[in-house]
């Protein structure tokens, strides 16, 4: 039986929050009335900025030329300058050799229906209501032979009607679906568990409960798998899906294309895709029970790890030698935070999980893990690596250099956007709308400026549990 037809195009409500959190939360979140005149302002404002700031960077030039002189005249100075200047040179040369790699990727096409492999789609869900039984319906919409699919969805003890969507949604779709219910909130890695112990195809799709898909976005997203014998893991492309509601799923859209489509098309062309999302991602099946149990039993600091259960199956995969690639021809539309509060805790969770995987990592990245060569791996490893390592100096060297000069770190600061911003925004601009990229300016700002304690913050609570965002809010 078909389903109904679900357009990736679809925008989706979202209750306001009871509680603002400070200035951040009440500029970002607004109603529909006030979008068109919010969305202008906020720009305008953005370019004023950034504006006002190259004039003052310039006005101020002689003073941040004798600035770096009187860093330069201390030991510590100079060696912080060497150290920065070193990381400055291996990030440009970095950028370029991701450049190189973006131009060499190319996403491989579907193979014909006979060549499918047998595939099972696990949709995990805690409290998302309604959404879980729009993304259901797109999954089983898919342009995908039903013999060769098997559609799961658990809900993992949600608090509120998800399980009713989930049963309106086998009431259409009948035995094409089948769904379960865990007994009580286990966490997502655990209802992923129990979904690849039911599984019965040879290639595991895991799709989170507020994402939709294109209708070849299965069959495009498991083709690697045919192609490519050494594939064990593929990560879909990403996109905002709520981006026509609010200003921060607006600057998020052109980030995510950053994150994916150039970041993870350079990481493919290496065969070392460092994180496959829980919104859409592929698994071999052999893979997966290669390291299952380590993976539902991995600790940190003596806990058990209930995050970042997408990064840490692909660092395992990766350990295996095996390859982890990229399809921008898989898209997944997911829903992310339009407040800034739901925005910052997603980052800490992310934040963590890179501070975790990252020390896992480096116990393989520099060992014989694989056959073929590994330099490539092992840049984006470091590059990683650095970012993290290089935080807390550079956030004490901010507080110093507001503290000192603020007017020369602000004028600064919106300079350095303005130029380090224009490649994202031209990036965006030549493949889909051009105005919408000038969000990539204002993002820019919000991070530099908002969201620059996420990393030092994920550092310091690095053992803490927690998902963050999928509470109900309080009553």
């Amino acid at each position: 039986m078909k389903s109904q037809s679900i357009t990736t195009k679809q925008v989706y409500a979202q209750d306001s929050s009871s509680n603002l959190v400070g200035f951040l939360q009440s500029l970002f979140q607004y109603n529909t009335s006030t979008k068109n005149t919010r969305n202008t302002l906020v720009l305008a404002s953005t370019f004023l900025l950034m504006i006002a700031g190259a004039i003052a960077f310039f006005t101020f030039y002689t003073d941040f030329e004798q600035f770096n002189l009187q860093r330069m005249d201390s030991t510590l100075g100079y060696a912080f300058f060497a150290v920065c200047t070193g990381l400055f040179m291996f990030h440009c040369g970095f950028f370029i050799y991701k450049l190189y790699l973006f131009f060499k990727y190319k996403p491989i096409a579907s193979v014909n229906d006979e060549a499918l492999p047998s595939c099972t789609v696990i949709v995990p869900a805690y409290n998302e209501g309604k959404l879980v039984f729009d993304t259901l319906m797109s999954l089983a919409d898919s342009e995908y032979p039903e013999e060769k699919l098997q559609l799961l969805a658990i809900d993992d003890g949600s608090k509120d009607d998800t399980w009713y969507w989930m049963q309106e949604a086998k009431n259409i779709l009948g035995d094409r679906v089948a769904i379960f219910q865990q007994p009580k909130n286990k966490g997502k890695r655990h209802a992923l568990y129990r979904g690849f112990h039911l599984g019965t195809g040879d290639v595991f799709v895991t799709v989170d409960s507020d994402s939709i898909v294109d209708k070849d976005t299965l069959r495009n997203l498991v083709s690697p798998f045919i192609t490519n014998p050494d594939c064990g893991a593929v990560a879909g492309n990403i996109k905002v899906l709520n981006n026509k509601k609010a200003i921060l799923p607006k600057m998020l859209d052109v980030s995510f294309v950053m994150s994916f489509e150039f970041a993870r098309s350079a990481e493919s062309s290496l065969n070392s895709v460092l994180c496959t999302p829980g919104a859409l991602a592929a698994y071999r099946k052999s893979a997966v029970f290669a390291c299952l149990e380590e993976w539902i039993n991995q600790t940190f600091m003596g806990q058990p790890s209930d995050i970042g259960e997408d990064r840490a199956m692909t660092n395992m995969i990766l350990k295996q030698g095996k390859h982890v690639l990229f399809q921008k021809n898989a898209n997944a539309y997911t829903k992310v935070p339009e407040t800034y509060k739901g925005l910052y805790k997603m980052f800490i969770r992310w934040g963590r999980s890179n501070v975790r995987e990252n020390i896992a990592m480096a116990k393989y990245v520099f060992n014989d893990f694989r056959q073929e060569n590994k330099a490539g791996t092992r840049l984006l490893f470091l590059n990683q690596s650095f970012k993290i390592a290089m935080s807390y100096p550079l956030i004490i060297f901010m507080l110093y250099f507001i503290c000192t000069h603020p007017l020369l770190f602000v004028s600064s600061s919106l300079f350095s956007i303005l130029i380090i911003s224009s490649f994202s925004a031209f990036f965006y601009s030549k493949r889909y709308n051009a105005s919408e990229s000038l969000w990539a300016y204002t993002y820019s700002i919000l991070y530099t400026f908002g969201l620059f304690w996420i990393t030092p913050y994920a550092i310091a609570t690095a053992g803490k549990r927690g998902w963050l965002t999928r509470e109900l809010p309080a009553k």
